[in-house]
């Protein structure tokens, strides 16, 4: 994707594509059908595809996705997201170990804001300057443009 000066830099964190690939009527499902749109630009890490291809594959046996479907929302996701490596780790920032590598890929790219239903876990994210919002907070905001 070629980043465009309006796009706002976003990390998705992984519970908002379970929740997309759980249910077609929220907020999440709706930033996924977007994704590719120059509305937003997703950031990714290495890491966090992994982590996301582990619980996707994990959730998608409860849903009526097909074994190919994880892979096709990755490969796509990889195609229009910003890929960031990460070299500094900013460890311990937050109270779980596990949403560390969105802090700190959301650092890296110079994100604007983490996209994530656990809002409270990534209190310190405010003192990097990274807004942390609900989907269906950012996709009003979206919406708001």
């Amino acid at each position: 994707m070629i980043p465009h000066a309006m796009a706002e830099r976003v990390v998705l964190d992984t519970n908002v594509l379970v929740a997309a690939i759980r249910s077609k009527r929220g907020a999440s499902h709706r930033l996924l059908t977007l994704l590719g749109s120059e509305r937003f630009e997703p950031a990714l890490s290495a890491a966090l595809v992994l982590e996301h291809e582990r619980q996707l594959s994990e959730h998608r046996v409860r849903t009526a996705m097909a074994p190919g479907d994880v892979g096709a929302i990755l490969d796509y996701l990889c195609r229009v997201a910003h890929h960031q490596t990460v070299f500094y780790r900013w460890r311990p920032q937050l109270p779980d170990p596990k949403n560390e590598m969105v802090l700190e890929l959301a650092v890296a790219a110079r994100s604007d804001r983490i996209v994530t239903f656990n809002r409270e876990d990534f209190g310190p994210a405010s003192s990097f300057g990274i807004d942390i919002a609900t989907p269906g907070r950012f996709l009003k905001s979206l919406e708001d443009r």
